[in-house]
């Protein structure tokens, strides 16, 4: 492994650790670059919390990485209290019955 591959994995480790609530997605909840992101943004939009981003379409480092850091393939990827939740179906599925609300409404109150 390289300094270069090191250091992005610190970078998206960092993300990870600093954002209770994180999504890769492609473009940005304004602008999503794909169905699939655009269904993550409607689901935790509709949870009403706010949430970090990272566009991976401008980051390719990040859209390299992730997935091996991840052993997740696809993105969009959501992240919550440094955890993997999962892709666009388990983000919908969860959604729709009710996980997600209740996942975000906890986002940033455990203590670490």
């Amino acid at each position: 492994m390289t300094t270069h591959d090191t250091s992005i994995e610190d970078t998206i480790r960092e993300q990870i650790s600093s954002n209770s609530i994180l999504l890769y997605m492609k473009g940005s909840p304004d602008q999503p670059q794909c169905g699939f992101s655009a269904q993550a943004v409607k689901c935790l939009m509709s949870c009403g919390k706010r949430f970090a981003y990272v566009d991976i379409l401008a980051n390719p480092e990040i859209r390299a990485t992730l997935p091996l850091i991840a052993n997740w393939p696809t993105f969009p990827q959501l992240y919550v209290d440094g955890e993997l939740v999962g892709g666009c179906d388990i983000i919908t599925d969860m959604f729709e019955n009710g996980e997600l609300q209740t996942l975000i409404d906890g986002a940033g109150q455990t203590v670490q």
